[in-house]
């Protein structure tokens, strides 16, 4: 093998041109930065403008990197270290596995100190990125931990309800434990209090805002809509889903057997890049939210850290890269409510999603994703801005003609609203305790909808309540 195939083998690695003995810091914080996160390579003899230089005494230095690894790291990495020759000249390659036993310290003149990579440079970790390291050594996630929450203090009639829905079968008390959303003592996981209603995790809280323009220019004064939101996770899912539909625009084209339909922004791309925003990111960011923005030219969902490889997304074939959990406890239960696939990357389903617009309209437009050590972007492009359809203009506000209309007459709509009160009766016997917003989110109709429904329920002796509006509960009146 060639020196340069070692290279092109894997995007980490760091040239030496010499082996520094007196200050074995320069190398032994590759060491630990690369066992702390993917692995990777550093090549002794190599010089920084990729000259290969070779070493005078490469058995030597072999020997020396490999005593110093074991007297100056704890615990000790897994390497393969190799001389190669090449050109009559003599190389150490050292290959520094992933390790599992993180972190991986480096002892010099009395202080000990973990490395990380972040793009080509190892750097002394943060105390997150220690906390992190920590949780990866433990074989723990941060989502599986006790938290201080008991589970008696707090109520999942969202959860439950939504359960129901997508399983048709309760939520029982024991899938609580058996979920991992509480432990024996009866503390809730950060899993679990992160799917309570009204979560107490208050940094998991989600900040949406429509712009003016392409631009945040002037602050909120240049805001057509903005929300922050808090509460459980499928509450925010809901409620951030349901700001990006009041926000978007339907625009569509008559064709022979009806109309072709082309929305602003693909509905499975905006939907998985929630999900992934919400499950995925990096909860130990202390004060930090998921951020969604929407401009006339795009829309932008932002959130807390970057990929859990320490890798930077801009620079993987998205299409290869393997679905990676950073909280598998949540990820677990949003599969079993069928708001996410069991296997496949969501970046493929996003993909997908805006390669069949762009085949539909002609015309290659395609999403991007970008990540620092910190931070996780997608970038969703309006499919239909600065485009003429039906000769209407999707202009700067974003307004185009909107599909909303009817297209069934009285017949559709008597079902529809005969299939809603169906669904608040089914949510009110699981969720007894539902509050009206989530379960509007739920049935995916307006607040002031269910309102009508449920007086609609009430009138016609199908459900009543039980106590006051505040601190009362719903009861479904079985018929004979």
């Amino acid at each position: 093998m060639k020196l340069k195939d070692y290279i092109g083998e894997t995007t980490s690695y760091d040239k030496k041109l010499m082996l520094e003995r007196k200050d074995p810091t320069s190398w032994l914080k590759s060491v630990s930065a690369f066992a702390n996160t993917q692995g990777g390579k550093l090549l002794f003899g190599v010089a920084n403008d990729g000259s290969f230089q070779g070493l005078a005494d490469a058995q030597g230095d072999s020997e020396f990197i490999s005593e110093t690894i074991k007297m100056q790291m704890d615990p000790v990495p897994e390497i393969d270290l190799t001389i190669h020759e090449e050109d009559d000249k003599r190389f150490v390659v050292v290959d520094i596995k992933p390790g599992s036993e993180t972190p991986y310290y480096v002892f010099v003149k009395g202080h000990r100190d973990a490395y990380v990579r972040i793009g080509n440079e190892s750097v002394r970790a943060s105390a997150i990125e220690l906390k992190r390291l920590v949780l990866k050594g433990s074989h723990r996630s941060w989502d599986s931990l006790p938290s201080q929450y008991k589970l008696t203090d707090f109520s999942f009639e969202l959860l439950r309800a939504t359960y129901f829905a997508k399983r048709h079968k309760s939520f029982e008390d024991a899938n609580f434990q058996s979920f991992e959303l509480v432990g024996d003592d009866g503390l809730l996981s950060y899993a679990g209090a992160l799917l309570a209603d009204g979560s107490p995790i208050r940094h998991s809280r989600v900040f949406c805002t429509r712009w003016k323009g392409l631009t945040k220019a002037n602050g909120l004064m240049e805001a057509l809509d903005d929300h922050e939101y808090s509460g459980g996770l499928i509450s925010l899912l809901n409620a951030a889903r349901s700001f990006i539909v009041a926000n978007t625009k339907m625009m569509w084209r008559k064709t022979n057997d009806g109309r072709m339909e082309y929305p602003e922004y693909p509905e499975r791309a905006y939907e998985e890049g929630l999900v992934n925003a919400l499950i995925h990111r990096d909860y130990l960011e202390i004060g930090s939210e998921v951020h969604i923005d929407i401009y006339d030219d795009r829309m932008e969902i932002v959130s807390p850290g970057g990929m859990p490889s320490g890798k930077c997304v801009q620079e993987l074939d998205l299409r290869q890269v393997a679905s990676m959990r950073r909280n598998p406890v949540i990820a677990d239960l949003f599969q079993r409510l069928d708001l996410m696939e069991r296997r496949g990357s969501g970046f493929k389903k996003i993909l997908d999603a805006y390669a069949f617009e762009s085949e539909k309209r002609g015309e290659t437009i395609m999403p991007r994703f970008e990540s620092t050590s910190t931070d996780f972007f997608l970038i969703l492009p309006n499919l239909n801005y600065g485009k003429v359809i039906n000769g209407v203009v999707s202009s700067s506000n974003g307004q185009g003609e909107d599909v909303s209309t009817d297209a069934g007459g009285e017949k559709s709509r008597k079902k529809g609203r005969e299939k809603s009160r169906e669904k608040i009766i089914a949510a009110l016997k699981q969720a007894p305790y539902i509050t009206m917003s989530d379960l509007a989110e739920l049935i995916g109709i307006s607040a002031k909808g269910v309102e009508k429904n449920i007086k609609i329920l009430r009138d016609q002796g199908f459900i009543r309540r039980i106590g006051p509006d505040k601190g009362g509960h719903w009861e479904v009146i079985e018929r004979a």
